[in-house]
């Protein structure tokens, strides 16, 4: 299930947060749950989902097996709304043991098709900062998702004017940022990511060298989570909102 948990990790001393980042130079923000709410779309489509199959199973069962088959659909179909709803649909199939009625299969298309119509919802503070950080910074957007869903997004958001690129990638990890970096013409120690996810954001960055700040999201996916006890890096920070990254720069 996309259940959520709030994770609570450590933050430098006050004394050591202006030198943190000292040495950099680009900034990339992921974009979901990072700049604009998503993921609470994602679990009211998937409790009404439930809802459409309650004779089909308990709910734990049901979320279990649907997250079941949206990991074995990631090498097809990637992320984002549209592979959701072939996951909730091939979901359905599989539960009904291939019953499914004409009419509920139409209600989970329409539900994926509802996903794609919602409005963009900023987070508290995000205009305000990049405005302030475009001033001193290279800022960027690394995302992941299906990308004319995210170029939607994006254009919604009223944010590209702050931006000097945008990347949406298919996977967010080692590779695909080291040629990010690479595009940028930027070190990786010269480069900070910051977004909600520890799993895409925080430790593939961190793994290349560079820097990265973690905001976590009351709504993070359990697929994107990961044990922050395991993150010992010099490099690494956490912040309870977006408007206290301004304190490590």
């Amino acid at each position: 299930m996309r259940a959520a948990r709030r994770v609570l990790l450590s933050r430098p001393a006050s004394g050591d947060i202006c030198k943190l980042f000292k040495d950099i130079k680009i900034i990339g923000f992921d974009a979901d749950d990072t700049l604009w709410h998503n993921e609470p779309f994602f679990r009211a489509a998937e409790k009404r989902l439930l809802e459409l199959l309650e004779g089909y199973g308990a709910p734990d069962y049901l979320a279990k097996e649907l997250l079941a088959v949206e990991v074995k659909n990631m090498p097809l179909y990637g992320y984002g709304i549209k592979a959701f709803t072939l996951s909730m649909l091939e979901t359905a199939l599989k539960i009904s043991n291939n019953t499914l009625p004409a009419q509920t299969a139409a209600a989970i298309l329409e539900l994926g098709q509802s996903m794609l119509k919602k409005p963009v919802v900023l987070l508290d503070g995000v205009q305000e900062v990049l405005e302030i950080l475009g001033a001193r910074y290279k800022l960027v957007v690394a995302t992941k998702g299906d990308l004319l869903d995210q170029q939607r997004k994006l254009t919604k958001s009223g944010l590209v004017k702050y931006l000097h690129h945008i990347e949406v990638m298919s996977e967010k990890d080692e590779e695909n940022y080291l040629k990010l970096l690479k595009y940028l013409n930027v070190k990786p120690q010269n480069f900070l990511m910051i977004g909600n996810s520890l799993k895409s954001d925080i430790l593939p960055v961190l793994n290349i060298g560079g820097c990265a700040l973690h905001i976590p999201h009351p709504d993070t996916w359990t697929y994107e989570q990961a044990d922050p006890g395991e993150i010992k890096n010099k490099n690494f920070a956490a912040a309870g909102k977006i408007k206290d990254i301004l304190k490590f720069l």
